[in-house]
């Protein structure tokens, strides 16, 4: 069997047992509904959730960890961000209302989208939510939490 696919129209077969078989596979992949079948599919793997999450970066410095989420497009009254023990959740809610009205044809047509994208943090120490501070500026929201100190527990040598 060749090695070259799709099979190329200018060549000459040669007693292939496979080639009439192969030349019409690759007639109907080529045509017209399992086509776009294909291109949808290889749509869907380079891009298999789109706008299911929004990037997040954490970067830990000496006194606090910065956790940054990159929301462009996004008004501030759509974040929130809420804490739980030690793990911090920054969610953003979309909601879209697209109305269009046509007097001449009589109809109206109304149509509502509500999303809700959420990212969650682990830190390892608990969180204190009255020390934890957050700004929102050109798409990006910063989000600062203190770090904890831990209490040290001496060891004592057994006997």
């Amino acid at each position: 069997m060749s090695g070259n696919f799709p099979i190329d129209p200018n060549k000459k077969e040669k007693n292939e047992p496979f080639g009439g078989f192969i030349k019409s596979m690759n007639g109907f992949l080529q045509e017209k509904p399992i086509k776009n079948f294909l291109q949808s599919m290889d749509e869907f793997f380079s891009n298999p959730f789109p706008n299911s999450a929004f990037p997040l970066t954490v970067k830990e410095t000496a006194t606090a960890n910065l956790i940054i989420a990159e929301l462009p497009g996004i008004n501030r009254e759509q974040i929130q961000i809420n804490v739980y023990d030690h793990h911090l959740t920054i969610s953003v809610n979309y909601q879209e209302i697209i109305t269009e009205e046509n007097t001449q044809q009589n109809f109206f047509r109304s149509s509502q989208t509500y999303k809700r994208n959420s990212r969650t943090v682990a830190l390892p120490y608990p969180i204190d939510e009255k020390k934890v501070k957050a700004s929102y500026q050109n798409g990006l929201l910063t989000v600062t939490v203190p770090k904890q100190k831990g209490k040290k527990i001496m060891i004592e040598e057994s006997k």
